[in-house]
């Protein structure tokens, strides 16, 4: 009987562990040679994007009707996802830079 009850509580704290929320990731983004790098990624809702820009330029990391996000010169700049589906960037400075992150839930 003791046995059946801890195969039980064992059964339900392992069921149970699927509700608990992953915790959220940064995914880094390096500017360099104006180009993002990787320019294609793939991230969860409520996981970052940090691009690191090691151009010596300011660049953006900009979604027509979006977000636009600064990155100076040396720094780095971080957003937080909020909505899934593919979304397209670019850099408003140089429209030439052009990277895509595929955002699920």
């Amino acid at each position: 009987m003791a046995s059946q009850l801890k195969a039980w509580i064992s059964i339900v704290l392992i069921l149970g562990m699927g509700s608990i929320p992953a915790r959220a990731e940064t995914i880094r983004v390096t500017i360099e040679k104006m180009a993002f790098t990787p320019a294609v990624i793939t991230a969860k809702v409520g996981d970052r994007i940090e691009w690191i820009n090691k151009d010596i330029v300011d660049h953006t990391a900009t979604v027509k009707g979006g977000w636009d996000v600064v990155i100076s010169s040396g720094k780095a700049a971080t957003l937080q996802l909020e909505q899934a589906g593919p979304v397209e960037f670019y850099c408003r400075f140089h429209p030439n830079m052009k990277g895509r992150v595929t955002v699920t839930r």
